[in-house]
């Protein structure tokens, strides 16, 4: 089975094959256990395929080439697929790499996703003669394809009568040998978008594929087909009726996807935090000077009959969405539930017309939240969404939706998504104080300008940044590290511990601080390093207790590691390596003092000589449940 993996399509005068490897590089963020191609030329496929990273296909596809490569058939095709992988079901060898052949060898395919019902499927298959190599449900697909296409069918009129008879979420993309100037795609809960160039067009699961040659898209919905020539698009239901479609203009261009100098593509996505921060609030005041977000489809009205808020989110955006439960309630004044969405649907959570909900997700593809969000809505719940990616599922499906406007994220450990999503959900507080009139205008105002410091608060981390760097070498030999944290500090915690366990493979926890006497100080021995976030001084029965637990720690032999406001003095005898963050707003806290954290895991990660952008067993989009 593949799920979270990245696919591209082509058809034009370019080399298809150059221009879908390009791609395939793109998105090697979303799996990297194999890649392959397929491309149509002289009336046949010429597929390739590797297990491992790209470079194997790369050295494979070399070794075809002659000097120059233009006299090679395979090189000079002009339509083509591919596909990287990331492997859940069947072992990542070259066999269940994609793209995956028809018996004929005519047709290809590529997929993301699962289909449910493939084994009955391919039990069919194998019934009426079929010879399946592969362990993947992928392969099925590409059998019942040749049998529509043996009886008459084009290309696209196979693909939707194949499609109506799946179960489950996928995305396809096919090429035939008998329309070589043709490329199907097909889309069911798994990203798909389209890219419209000038005598060519393209298909992948991101934008970032294709932003070098157009940044001119199309948002594919549920249950399409979309046909790709070098002339046009055309994109039709299942059913074949013409479907509508929506144009949009990608906000960033091909630099966005490159490395900028850094390493890792995560060190660039720290860097830049700071304008992605300024861009999350760009343009948020409207001409009467009340906050506005991207697209509200609940009334005020309707704002201000919800009784209750619950979010949903995964991995680093359920930890932005418990930051946003002490901004909601403290300004609000609404009771707000933080749920993991893949807990959600079933514990049989109670929703109303007057509950709101609130899905974070960075690709607004995440299966399981977008699941939630269909449960809510089942319930008759308003949903607003909190995504970076234009035209991705989940907005679609929301009643409202706040852009975090991040750019592209390409490394798997979310950094600036996780910031622009603290913004994000800030601002919605801000909305829904401002619409219920928990606050006054100009308290809101004020707070927005007060948000507009953060990006140069987040610089000020960043230019003091060097001794986290040498403190995460120093424990490059360590094999635990603990994280502590009070009100939004203990979220904190959770993400830096979250980090550490991402990159470095390390054991790491994050506690609510209130809780060591509670269990988790029984872990503390000499030496053990221990990363304490310290609230603000605003807040001193929080900032007094915090001191009292580092103490504690301090005392049972902890290495403590302290992250406090400038001008604290009160926490330096209890450090023994003190990082210092701009002094902020309680509330507010969480957008500095993650950065070091974020820092920490990168460079602690680096020493130990892990792939930062790519950690093991982790992908960045993780589209099915």
């Amino acid at each position: 089975m593949a799920r979270m993996c990245g696919i591209v399509g082509y058809v034009g005068s370019q080399s298809a094959l150059n221009v879908v490897v390009e791609g395939l590089a793109r998105l090697e963020y979303r799996g990297y256990d194999s890649a392959g191609t397929a491309v149509a030329f002289d009336g046949k496929l010429s597929v390739t395929k590797r297990a491992g990273k790209l470079v194997n296909l790369r050295d494979a596809l070399a070794g075809t080439q002659p000097p120059g490569g233009a006299d090679d058939e395979a090189h000079g095709a002009h339509s083509g697929i591919g596909h990287t992988r990331w492997a859940t079901h069947g072992p990542p060898n070259d066999r269940n790499a994609h793209p995956h052949v028809d018996c004929t060898g005519a047709v290809a395919v590529v997929h993301n996703g699962i289909i449910e019902n493939f084994a009955a499927l391919r039990l069919e298959l194998e019934r009426r003669g079929h010879e399946l190599s592969s362990d993947t449900d992928t392969e099925a697909v590409a059998h019942l394809l040749e049998e529509e296409v043996a009886k008459g069918a084009g290309l696209a009129d196979a693909m939707r009568k194949v499609c109506v008879r799946l179960e489950g979420a996928f995305t396809l993309v096919a090429i035939y040998s008998g329309e070589p100037d043709l490329v199907v795609g097909a889309r069911r809960n798994s990203p798909l978008v389209v890219g419209v160039g000038d005598g060519e067009n393209f298909l992948a699961s991101d934008v970032a594929a294709f932003i070098a040659h157009t940044r001119d898209a199309i948002e594919l919905g549920q249950d399409q087909i979309v046909e790709l020539r070098p002339g046009g698009v055309t994109v039709t239901g299942f059913d074949g009726t013409p479907a509508e479609v929506k144009d949009y203009h990608v906000d960033w261009d091909v630099s966005a996807a490159e490395k900028g100098g850094h390493d890792y593509f995560m060190l660039k996505e720290i860097a830049e935090q700071p304008s992605a921060v300024a861009d999350t609030l760009l343009g948020r005041i409207g001409a009467d000077g009340r906050l506005s977000l991207d697209e509200m489809r609940l009334t005020d009205d309707e704002l201000r009959d919800i009784d209750k808020i619950i979010i949903v989110a995964c991995g680093t955006a359920y930890h932005a969405g418990m930051i946003a439960k002490y901004a909601i309630e403290h300004w609000t004044q609404l009771p707000c539930e933080i749920e993991l969405a893949s807990e959600f649907r079933y514990r049989d959570p109670i929703l109303t017309r007057s509950t709101l909900v609130i899905a974070i997700s960075q690709s607004g593809e995440t299966m399981d939240t977008l699941m939630a969000v269909r449960h809510a809505r089942e319930q008759r719940a308003s949903v607003l969404g909190i995504c970076n990616v234009n035209g991705s599922t989940i907005p679609r499906e929301c009643d409202g939706v706040l852009y975090t406007h991040a750019g592209p994220e390409i490394a798997v450990a979310s950094t600036k998504a996780f910031l622009t999503q603290l913004i994000a959900v800030y601002l919605i507080a801000l909305y829904l104080a401002q619409v219920r009139g928990t606050k006054w205008g100009d308290e809101v105002f004020a707070m927005i300008q007060l948000l507009g410091t953060m990006p140069q608060k987040v610089e000020q981390v960043l230019e003091t940044i060097e001794p986290v760097r040498e403190l995460a070498r120093s424990l490059a030999g360590e094999r635990c590290v603990l994280f502590l944290g009070r009100h939004v500090g203990f979220p904190v915690a959770l993400e830096g511990a979250l980090k550490l366990k991402e990159l470095a493979y390390m054991h790491a926890e994050g506690f609510a601080a209130g809780e060591l006497k509670h269990g988790p100080i029984a872990l503390i021995e000499e030496g053990l390093p221990v990363v304490v976030i310290v609230p603000s001084r605003a807040r001193p029965i929080l900032h007094d207790k915090i001191v009292s637990n580092i103490q504690e720690i301090r005392a049972r032999g902890a290495r403590t590691i302290v992250i406090a406001e400038d001008g604290d003095e009160a926490v330096a005898p209890y450090a023994d390596t003190l990082i210092r963050v701009p002094a902020v707003p309680t509330l507010l806290q969480p957008l500095v003092a993650t950065v070091p954290l974020q820092v920490f895991a990168c460079e602690l990660a680096t020493a130990k000589g892990h792939d930062v952008d790519q950690p093991r067993n982790l992908a960045k989009s993780v589209t099915v449940e």
